[in-house]
């Protein structure tokens, strides 16, 4: 085998075992800057830092973008002696917020759990009582004339009040035939409301005003609610939880800790947006 052909299978034996060597660790290294080492952790955590819409590229895509993004940090930041004071005091603020959040991910995971979530939903719904839900239909005009003239229509025998409404109502559900599904108190404005409730299944209201307009309303029918089930609720449920917990968590920690705040005028809130004590 000629000398050419041994360098080229040598070449091709090293990439192949370069490509099979994957780093598998946090600390292994994947750049070095005038003996500063870069880590593959380094890399994990820059692409989560990165915009969603950077995120999404395949990982093959942002490697090699990321490495020269940090060599490039590198070797800015070695034009430094030192850090000035404003980033350190801005590394000491994302070193608390980082560890804050590890904190209050602790605290929320061992806040949910399936008992957990079953005493809450019991407790929300323990004294509970069925409600009553109410589905009508109404026909939306602008004037009580108009309005009068459309009850004596839909209160005639036959009378297809769907159809009524298709042609005469200016509300959005017009087109629905006026129909306004399932509806319970405080879902709908007061008056419209109260009239609904005087109202039996079939019977049509007399002329209703209110901010929107006139109503005339036809009752389909009612129903008592249903509790729902747990299921529907295990995101609200879940975030009540977590949120207790870490107001508790909060509490339980400020209860046991030795804190002082700052005395009433001893600083002024102007300073907040004073960059030049940095530079003292």
């Amino acid at each position: 085998m000629s000398r050419t052909l041994r360098l080229l299978a040598s070449a091709t034996l090293a990439a192949g075992l370069s490509t099979a060597a994957v780093a598998q660790e946090a600390s292994d290294v994947v750049a070095t800057v005038n003996g500063t080492d870069i880590t593959l952790g380094e890399l994990i955590i820059a692409k989560a830092q990165l915009p969603q819409q950077y995120q999404q590229l395949p990982d093959d895509v942002l490697f090699d973008g990321l490495v020269d993004q940090l060599i490039q940090q590198q070797l800015l930041s070695d034009q430094l002696d030192a850090s000035p004071e404003r980033v350190q005091l801005a590394l000491k603020n994302e070193e608390r917020s980082l560890r804050a959040g590890e904190a209050i991910t602790r605290i929320t995971e061992e806040a949910v759990s399936e008992e957990a979530l079953q005493a809450a939903y019991e407790a929300r719904f323990a004294d509970a009582e069925p409600q009553t839900e109410y589905n009508a239909s109404h026909i939306l005009v602008e004037t009580e004339e108009e309005a009068v003239a459309l009850t004596e229509q839909a209160r005639a025998e036959g009378a297809d009040f769907a159809e009524l409404a298709r042609e005469n109502s200016t509300g959005p559900s017009g087109p629905a035939g006026g129909e306004l599904g399932w509806f319970g108190e405080g879902m709908m404005v007061q008056e419209f409301y109260d009239a609904v409730v005087a109202l039996e299944p079939g019977d049509v209201s007399e002329p209703v005003q209110t901010q929107f307009g006139w109503h005339v309303i036809k009752l389909n029918e009612t129903r008592l609610s249903e509790v729902p089930p747990l299921e529907s609720l295990r995101g609200e449920l879940t975030s009540e939880l977590q949120q207790q917990a870490v107001e508790d968590a909060l509490a339980e920690l400020e209860a046991g800790a030795d804190v002082t705040r700052p005395e009433q005028g001893a600083f002024d809130p102007a300073a907040l947006s004073d960059f030049s004590i940095l530079e003292n």
